[in-house]
């Protein structure tokens, strides 16, 4: 006979490996698709998706704060341009954090669709029989009935009320046998209950699945504007409206609801050492079709429109400016947001003077002091309110740049092609002002007036149409996980001799060891078969 083919041996020193079988592209295929839906793959996943969501918490974000994340590029240049091309600076919209999104996601759908299947067939089949014998069981007792036939039907109305849609999930189940062991005859009631905290386990699974698909889905269908607004102007929600607009890749400028907002006052309240008490805007919104009403906007109190809500994300000053050019004729006139540096509201803004009849063109850039203390060559406020506000200007001259096409933030000043003008000793010259004060400009320049010191205030419109599913499948999520936590597998046992007269009846429970309820559930069981039929 011819000698039988062995399988080739791998060698590794003094010791021998047997080769095994060779998995194949599909063998492959499927071991890694177990790998990705096992659980400990799908743990792996959620640790690392929230790892992964902390730069995006700590760093600036591109799409939220283009300005700060331009910043933090001029202040870190050797680290900022290596986090940025790493995605660090775009977290939610890097490769790396879509491929762990991805993978949690098909994890999370692959371990929920067999486990689905798995428990409709467990729903569907029916329980295990009553083992043969409950000596071995912990929570066991023996109680004698006078007829065992009536004593089961009592524990079977006991274990099973009525059929309602909910019992039928949460209730037992009961399986009721007539068998022989050793010669003897006996009935074997089983009931079994528990389905209600694998129920739990795919419901929290599936709320999962919702929750990252409406994330992803928000962040497709979003928008989000924010607008500077002076007290007595008005607002038209317009993409070309807001100062800055951001929006997902589905969403469509013309589902903007065109409604009007005007800002009638801003009312603000602090304490002596300056801290806030409130701020209010009052305002008033017109919808297309309704009539306008009256409503305030207050922080944590958004304004609810159709489609978001609009937040109050900050305010300050806008002083009311009048610019005239060498000729004396009118450049510039109107409101100025000073932006707010620190508590005391110590604020900066810039005029820009592009249109001027003779000469060249000139910006100044301001500090606004609301309450200002001035000791010598130093100013300084010390309360947000306008006490004693003053505006220290700075002149430039030159090119402004707003003839090249390329876009430019509104409150500061291009100095790559503008010059300060100096005074006689070479320095920047300061000028100082109050409100009601007329300054003439170095040079020859022209003047500026400070005609009055309304308020502005900064509004932030969010949009998200996913958040009431958000809100659903976390809901959800809490409901499935209190029902997989809280729900216990119980199992219940009699056995009784089939006779007419007296007998013994056996029974038994079998629970999880946190179960403490499962010795009152015997208990009262006993006493369903032992109660009496008038009773």
């Amino acid at each position: 006979m011819a000698d039988r083919q062995r399988p080739p041996r791998a060698t590794y020193d003094n010791y021998a490996i047997a080769a095994g079988p060779r998995l194949g592209v599909r063998g492959w295929l499927r071991w890694m698709w177990r790998q990705v839906t096992s659980m400990r793959v799908a743990l792996i996943l959620l640790l690392l998706l929230a790892l992964a969501a902390i730069p995006g918490s700590v760093l600036p974000q591109w799409p939220q704060d283009p300005s700060a994340t331009r910043a933090y590029l001029e202040q870190y240049p050797t680290v900022g341009p290596l986090l940025d091309s790493w995605g660090f600076l775009d977290v939610f919209g890097s490769a790396w954090f879509t491929a762990i999104y991805l993978l949690l996601f098909a994890s999370l759908v692959g371990c929920i669709v067999p486990r689905t299947v798995a428990h409709a067939r467990a729903l569907r089949a029916p329980i295990s029989a009553t083992p043969r014998s409950l000596e071995r069981y912990v929570d066991r007792t023996e109680v004698e009935v006078d007829d065992a036939t009536q004593a089961l039907e009592r524990v079977r109305a006991w274990v099973r009320p009525q059929p309602r849609w909910w019992g039928a999930i949460t209730g037992y189940r009961v399986r009721l046998d007539e068998r022989t062991v050793k010669g003897q005859r006996q009935w074997a009631l089983a009931a079994d209950k528990g389905h209600v905290r694998e129920i739990g386990n795919l419901i929290f699974h599936v709320a999962l699945v919702g929750i990252l698909v409406s994330m992803a889905f928000g962040s497709l269908l979003t928008h989000r504007g924010q607008a500077l607004i002076i007290e007595g102007r008005s607002f038209t929600n317009a993409v070309a409206a807001y100062d800055s607009f951001e929006s997902g890749g589905l969403f469509s400028p013309d589902s903007l609801l065109p409604f009007t907002l005007r800002v009638n006052s801003f009312e603000s309240q602090f304490d002596a050492a300056g801290r806030a008490s409130f701020f209010r805007a009052n305002v008033t919104l017109t919808e297309p079709g309704l009539t306008p009403r009256t409503d305030m906007i207050e922080v944590n109190r958004p304004l609810q429109v159709d489609g978001g809500k609009i937040y109050l994300q900050g305010n300050g000053y806008a002083p009311n400016l009048t610019v005239t050019d060498s000729a004396g004729n009118v450049a510039h006139d109107g409101p100025v947001p000073f932006l707010p540096q620190d508590e005391a509201y110590t604020s900066e803004g810039v005029v820009k003077v592009p249109d001027v009849t003779t000469g060249e063109q000139f910006g100044l850039e301001g500090t606004l002091l609301p309450s200002a203390v001035i000791d010598g060559d130093d100013a300084y406020s010390i309360h947000p309110d306008p006490t004693n506000p003053v505006i220290f200007f700075r002149v430039y001259m030159g090119d402004l740049g707003l003839d090249t096409g390329v876009p430019q933030n509104a409150y500061q000043l291009d100095k790559a092609q503008l010059s300060p003008v100096q005074d006689e000793q070479g320095e920047p010259q300061w000028l100082a002002m109050r409100p009601g004060d007329t300054v003439d400009l170095p040079d020859g320049l022209g003047t500026v007036t400070w005609e009055s010191m309304p308020r502005f205030v900064a509004l932030d419109l969010r949009a998200d149409p996913t958040l009431p599913w958000l809100l659903g499948f976390a809901i959800a999520s809490l409901l499935g996980l209190s029902m997989s936590l809280f729900g216990s597998q119980r199992r219940l046992w009699v056995i009784a001799p089939v006779t007419d007269g007296p007998t013994v009846v056996e029974a038994a429970a079998y629970g999880p060891a946190h179960d403490t309820t499962l010795d009152d559930r015997l208990r009262a069981m006993v006493a369903a078969a032992t109660e009496q039929e008038h009773t």
